[in-house]
């Protein structure tokens, strides 16, 4: 079982229902889903699409799904179907998997990290970060690796307020930073 997953049912639900009175346990909010977006020049070479999808899917466990453009922008150089970009939604062990790596390793390895902002919290309490480098991740191997791109993830909470998103990924070890 993930070591996030056990943090937070025997940690963070106590606290949890504690500081908000929570009745039922089912009222706590929950981490509901991590999404992991890449978006790439729609001119970009077939290889390097390969090796964005490769290092995403090493990254997450999983193979991401293509995303196309929807239509034609002659400015852009864009054509309908075009390839815009990869996305990969993680839930269950995958998602705390992720997610584990992503605090105890990731975000520590990362250069000048000092911690996530608040202001990257939405108004219902999911968090959204840009990471510059793929390479943080254990699971890419910098030497293999010709380029490095940046990518977005989204954690996807049940929360109502901002307040309690926070506080949810506070206890559950996020490095965050006030101000």
């Amino acid at each position: 079982m993930p070591h996030l997953l056990d943090k937070y049912r025997q940690e963070v639900i106590p606290s949890m229902m504690a500081k908000f009175n929570y009745k039922n346990i089912m009222a706590v909010p929950k981490i509901e889903k991590a999404v992991i977006n890449v978006g790439i020049n729609a001119g970009a070479e077939a290889k390097l699409k390969e090796r964005i999808e490769k290092d995403i899917a090493l990254i997450t466990g999983q193979k991401p799904a293509e995303r196309t453009a929807r239509k034609s922008i002659a400015g852009f150089k864009l054509r309908q179907g075009m390839t815009v970009g990869f996305v990969s939604t993680l839930r269950g062990k995958r998602m705390y998997d992720f997610l584990d790596r992503l605090i105890s390793i990731g975000l520590p390895r990362s250069k000048d990290f000092r911690g996530i902002e608040i202001k990257s919290f939405d108004q219902k309490g999911s968090l959204n970060l840009g990471i510059r480098e793929q390479i943080i991740f254990p699971e890419v191997v910098y030497e293999s690796s010709k380029d490095i791109f940046p990518f977005q993830i989204t954690v996807t909470t049940t929360a109502k307020t901002r307040e309690e998103g926070v506080e949810l990924l506070k206890s559950l070890g996020f490095p965050l930073r006030y101000g």
